[in-house]
């Protein structure tokens, strides 16, 4: 018989919301263990697929091509890159918060996945426009962006209002980019 507290890594503690107790130990499949060196891990990470990302736009801003289906809505281009630091900031906190506060590994699968296909098809964007000058192909990417925003807001704001919340200026700047691009795939053909 083990001894209460050395060699059993588990512990048994009362759920108030079912009055049952539950086994947060290792072995206990639906628990998610939280660290907080994970914030950095994902701030890496969410920069790490931007600057992925930013190696496709080379001279692209100054070519001749972005220039002839740029729009006049379109803000300078030193501000894009200021406004996507702060909403892939916001992004990886807002990550950080709904994993810390998800409680299942069937839920936290989730929220990976959703992100991970946002972040996948952020990255895509400016490969397609600026290495493959498809407007169209962009435009349809930029829903699908724009779509698992709206994934990513819905799944959180079931795990945490606040991380949802933080998603707002992602979203908001993604719809305007959304019409920036329909202006250049209009241009374009």
């Amino acid at each position: 018989m083990k001894k209460r507290g050395v060699g059993n890594k588990s512990k048994s503690v009362k759920n108030k919301s079912a009055g049952r107790n539950v086994s947060r130990g290792r072995n206990n499949p639906e628990k998610v263990e939280h660290k907080p060196y994970m914030l950095l891990v994902f701030l890496l990470f969410v920069f790490a697929v931007a600057f992925i990302g930013n190696l496709f736009v080379g001279d692209g801003v100054n070519s001749e091509w972005y220039q002839s289906v740029r729009s006049d809505l379109a803000p300078p281009s030193w501000a894009f890159g200021i406004v996507w630091v702060i909403l892939y900031f916001l992004i990886a906190v807002s990550l950080y918060i709904a994993w810390i506060n998800v409680k299942t590994k069937k839920d936290e699968r989730n929220l990976f996945i959703i992100y991970g296909v946002n972040l996948v098809a952020n990255g895509l964007w400016t490969y397609l426009f600026f290495s493959l000058k498809n407007p169209l192909l962009v435009f349809a990417d930029i829903i699908l962006i724009w779509l698992t925003i709206i994934c990513m807001i819905v799944c959180t704001w079931k795990i945490s209002r606040k991380a949802s919340l933080l998603l707002i200026p992602y979203f908001l700047w993604v719809t305007f980019a959304g019409v920036l691009n329909f202006i250049s795939y209009l241009k374009s053909i």
